[in-house]
């Protein structure tokens, strides 16, 4: 994905997400997903495609999680925004 796409995203973990995008992608790419959160901060989350449903979206792998970047996510997963 080497351009900018908006997505819907599902099943956040610690671990990972799902992406629902029409964009193309590849497994292995490495993606740089920005989540919009209610309190109008974005979360800059890195990962790789673990999987891809075509049509559907696929699956992120996080990688990198610092401590901050990961209590964010933990409050993001725990408030649902």
């Amino acid at each position: 994905m080497s351009k900018r796409h908006e997505a819907r995203v599902d099943d956040v973990s610690l671990s990972g997400c799902f992406v629902n995008t029409y964009g193309p992608i590849a497994v292995g790419e490495q993606v740089e997903l920005q989540i919009l959160r209610r309190s109008g901060e974005w979360l800059s989350l890195n990962g790789y495609v673990a999987n891809i449903q075509h049509g559907v979206g696929f699956g992120l792998a996080f990688t990198e999680l610092s401590a901050e970047t990961r209590r964010a996510l933990e409050e993001l997963i725990a408030t649902g925004g």
